[in-house]
């Protein structure tokens, strides 16, 4: 089974309320973040981000040349990623 990206319901409206090519980046990165972060801990390495507990479940990151930032949860068991909070700066 491979890993998902899962968001909660205002990080979700976030991203449906940006400009579309915004929209569309974000939507790719976090795509993209669900293999790479899955990908790492699947290798045991750290996944990408800042670690934001003691525990390597929380992470937070910028999307690269863009006004987001992203806070994700680990759902080991159900290999998902699971983004609680995403702030977009306008």
């Amino acid at each position: 089974m491979s890993w998902t990206v899962w968001t909660e319901e205002i990080p979700a409206q976030t991203v449906l309320d940006m400009p579309v090519d915004l929209r569309r980046k974000t939507a790719n990165f976090l795509r993209a973040l669900a293999i790479e972060a899955g990908g790492a801990i699947n290798l045991g390495r750290k996944p990408p981000g800042d670690a934001m507990d003691d525990f390597e479940v929380r992470y937070s990151l910028e999307v690269p040349g863009e006004p987001v930032i992203i806070e994700y949860m680990i759902m080991r068991e159900a290999k998902e990623i699971r983004v609680s909070v995403l702030v977009w700066f306008h």
